[in-house]
């Protein structure tokens, strides 16, 4: 196959033009020929180029083959040149070699000319893949060492001896140095620290191209020791014969990087601290094993070379190290021993006495360079750098502290505090958590004023001992005790004073017994006594005997008061009384209120009671479906003025028409209402009734007179009693004017505070108040000459002691001389005999109230007996 090729001809022969074609063809070229014949011609055939060749006549009319030349190689280097001539002497030849011919034929041999063009073609196109090679290695270097200069990677290269022969300028800014500074110096020498040692196997390893020496991390020191992290690329030079001249090496800044790797693996570890100290809280209810196991976590999860907490002795308010982890025994020692001396007070200067005073964390992230930590000396020997004390804050106080160390200076950055911080947080709420947990565990089993058992508490330690009981085959007993008249002594000392009264109590009891164990207080002033071994049926009776002759002997001091005190006991044995424990402690509380009832000192528990209290079960269910069916009735007992022997009011009386039996008496029920809370129920009802009634004869014209009502203890001592009171007689303007209120004196003076409030708010809504049984409530006359009431009710005991000797009749003179000077009205109930009536008369008694005058009678009875109506 012929190759085209295009080639410009300098001939002005037409027939050697054409001789040359067919030359070129005959030799395998398939030529394109554009022939020229002087110099402007060919200039603009050079313009058309490229051409493959230029084939040039060296002898032309006004135009040489020399001068052609010259245009040629200033157009196109690399083209091909061949001169041809008739006749040329060797000098010429020579001369147009020179000048850049690249071959020269006589026109005489044309069979050359193939040949000389095909080799002339393959050397242009060396020559052109050799400049093409040239400019893009000139072009590599450029952009080579562009980039070296303008990445932000250091590259250096160092020769054999490790001498800088090459740094970029992002090495140069980044460490301080000059160029002219650096070249020729040692690297090793110039930018490593003496602390890596010798470098000369490392580089030998460079020079050897071992694999891993490729790649380093490593640091280097800039000009003004400041230290950089470096990760270095690193790479053998070889010299143009293959031999290893030296070592390349391009490094990444990576200080910052390799911070923030670490700041955020400091992060999780204290994330992955906080989440098990966090799961800890959540599962653990024990303050040791919570400082133990938060320790052993900070050291294990959070990577602290030491952890311990502390807290506050209330005692000493002294710091008590409880649990630490990762701590020498001698170094914890020294700290115990440090916050018991005069330098470890809490007011002190130590990081602890700050921390805690301040409630904000302290930290030390140099123990090199500050000398305030006691004990550095001792640290920096265990490896610690750094530390932080974070206070445990409760409330608003410091109740102890979290002490972490760690290993590296710089350890504690604000980010890590924030969140040690809350993790201090949490501790403390575990602590306050746990405290309360405590406090309440305590208070569900304990009785906080005396410490002994509650109710709770001492039936599931009675039934333990029961069950010991009948393993080992004997006999035990519950004994219970009630202290007499322990609310006539609180009413009339105090609270504060009562409260002292049964600690002593209890404490008596504690020595007698020898076990608190064996103890509980189940009531306000009711104990319980387990007796849990009895051999012989008499241990039981002479126990008894003793300590109650030895209680009632016990001087119980108040102040500057001396008592001593009486009990009620009943008593049941196991397993004779009962075979558990609930049924046993019912039992004894039978034969305590029937021992209470009967006046003896104690009794042990029979059949019947449990009769009785079956009838009481029965009574209740009885009263509350009375109370649901409307069986309650409304009975009214007249009072009369002494004075004028009219009709002065009326007292409202509860009875219960039961459709089995009829009326019941109120003896009977009335304990029964109280005991299980109807009272309050059926009190309200009363309050109702009355009130409806007074409005019906008001209605009718009749002459109606005031009501007195009843009220129970449940009833004022309810937080919305006023408000109730209000209600009743809201629905109508006449209805307050109809009502009187009777409420005995003991009840008032349960809370005389809060008693005088109420009743002044009662009094302004225009209701008359009473102080029914007046002289058995032990109150005081600085108080009554405060209580807004408008009557004293004479108690039914002091009107027949009366009669029975002179100190029964003073006794009721004096409160109605103090009732005068009180300006209140006096009523003396219960009168039943001339006799009375005429002493109270006579004593200036205002009104009077009793079977001599009246019985209580149905409100139709009253309203035609009384009222006058028809």
């Amino acid at each position: 196959m012929s190759t085209a090729v295009r080639i410009l001809l300098a001939e002005d022969s037409k027939t050697d033009a054409d001789l040359t074609a067919r030359a070129l063809r005959r030799g395998g070229f398939e030529p394109a020929v554009f022939r020229v014949q002087d110099r402007d011609a060919l200039m603009a055939a050079l313009a058309d180029g490229p051409w493959d060749a230029v084939i040039s006549d060296y002898s032309m009319p006004g135009f040489t083959g020399m001068e052609a030349l010259s245009l040629v190689r200033a157009a196109d280097p690399d083209v091909p040149f061949i001169l041809m001539s008739g006749t040329v002497g060797e000098e010429t030849v020579v001369a147009a070699l020179k000048e850049g011919a690249n071959n020269y034929l006589m026109k005489g041999n044309l069979a050359r000319l193939a040949p000389a063009l095909e080799r002339e073609l393959k050397e242009a196109r060396a020559r052109a893949d050799h400049r093409r090679m040239q400019r893009e290695l000139v072009e590599s270097e450029r952009r080579y060492g562009s980039l070296l200069q303008n990445i932000h990677l250091a590259t250096v290269m160092l020769d054999r001896d490790a001498n800088i022969t090459y740094c970029n300028e992002f090495l140069l800014q980044m460490t301080g140095w000059r160029l002219e500074e650096v070249v020729g110096r040692n690297w090793f020498k110039t930018f490593m620290s003496a602390e890596l040692g010798d470098m000369t196997s490392y580089f030998r390893s460079l020079l050897d191209n071992t694999g891993d020496a490729w790649l380093r991390e490593n640091e280097i020191h800039a000009r003004g020791g400041e230290r950089r992290l470096m990760r270095w690329s690193n790479s053998i030079l070889r010299s143009a014969n293959g031999e290893v001249s030296g070592v390349a090496s391009i490094g990444e800044d990576i200080t910052e990087r390799r911070a923030a790797e670490e700041r955020v693996a400091h992060l999780n570890r204290v994330y992955a601290m906080l989440s098990g100290i966090n799961s800890l809280i959540v599962r653990v209810r024990n303050r040791d094993e919570l400082f133990a196991e938060a320790c052993r976590i900070a050291v294990e999860a959070g990577s602290f070379n030491a952890a311990w907490i502390g807290m506050v002795d209330p005692g000493t308010m002294r710091l008590v190290p409880l649990a630490c982890a990762g701590i020498a025994p001698e170094l914890l020692e020294a700290l115990k021993e440090l916050f018991f001396s005069p330098v470890g007070t809490l007011d002190g200067s130590t990081m602890v006495a700050r921390a805690m005073r301040d409630r904000k964390p302290v930290i030390s992230n140099d123990m090199t360079t500050n000398p305030a930590v006691v004990f550095g000396t001792r640290h920096l020997a265990a490896g610690t750098r750094s530390m932080a004390i974070l206070p445990l804050v409760v409330g608003a106080d410091a109740v102890g502290v979290l002490a972490l160390y760690s290993g590296r200076a710089e350890f504690f950055d604000e980010e890590g505090i924030k969140l040690l911080s809350e993790l201090a947080g949490d501790i403390a709420f575990a602590i306050d958590h746990i405290d309360k947990q405590a406090r309440l565990d305590y208070l569900a089993y304990y009785d906080t004023l005396t410490g002994l058992a509650n109710r709770k508490l001492f039936l599931e330690r009675l039934a333990q001992y029961m069950r010991s009981a009948t393993a080992a085959g004997h006999k035990l007993a519950l004994y219970l005790v009630d202290l007499e008249r322990f609310k006539n002594i609180n009413d009339t000392l105090g609270r504060p004073a009562g409260d002292a009264l049964l600690q002593q109590v209890a404490q008596w009891m504690t020595q007698t017994v020898g076990d608190a164990n064996f103890l509980g207080r189940i009531g306000a002033d009711h104990f319980a006594i387990v007796i849990p071994k009895i051999q012989k049926s008499g241990d039981v009776t002479w126990f008894l005997e003793k300590s109650i002759s030895a209680f009632m002997d016990h001087p119980f001091r108040l102040g500057d008061i001396e008592l001593r005190i009486a009990a009620k006991g009943g008593i049941a044995l196991f397993p004779d009384d009962g075979g558990d424990a609930d049924t046993l402690f019912r039992h004894a509380e039978a034969a305590l209120r029937k021992a209470k009832v009967t006046g003896e000192r104690y009794l042990f528990y029979t059949q019947k009671m449990t009769d009785a209290m079956a009838g009481k079960l029965v009574m209740e269910n009885q009263l509350r479906q009375a109370l649901q069916q409307g069986e309650f009735v409304l009975h009214y007992q007249p009072k009369f003025n002494l004075g004028t022997g009219k009709l002065a009011g009326a007292e409202a009386l509860i009875r219960w028409n039961d459709p089995r039996t009829g009326l019941v008496p109120p003896g009977r029920f009335i304990p029964i209402l109280e005991e299980t809370g109807l009272i309050y129920d059926v009190g309200r009802w009363a309050l109702h009734c009355a009130l409806a009634d007074y409005l019906r004869w008001r209605a009718a014209g009749l002459p109606v007179v005031r009501i007195a009502v009843n009220m129970s203890p449940l009833q004022l001592r309810n937080k919305d009693f006023v408000g109730e009171i209000s209600q009743a007689v809201g629905i109508s303007a006449q209805a307050a004017a109809g009502l009187e209120l009777e409420i005995t004196e003991s009840l008032i003076m349960e809370d005389v505070h809060h008693s005088i409030a109420s009743l002044q708010a009662i009094r302004a809504l225009g209701v008359c108040v009473a102080i029914d049984d007046f002289g058995t409530g032990f109150s005081s006359l600085s108080y009554l000459s405060r209580l807004p009431v408008d009557i004293l009710k004479i108690d039914r005991s002091f009107v027949v002691d009366m009669t029975t000797g002179p100190g029964g009749l003073a006794l009721v003179s004096t409160v109605i001389s103090l009732a005068r000077a009180l300006k209140l009205k006096v009523v003396a109930e219960g009168v039943e005999t001339e006799e009375q009536s005429r002493l109270l008369q006579l004593l200036g008694c205002d009104e009077v109230q009793g079977f001599l005058f009246g019985k209580p009678v149905p409100a139709e009875v009253f309203e035609e007996k009384w009222l006058g109506g028809a």
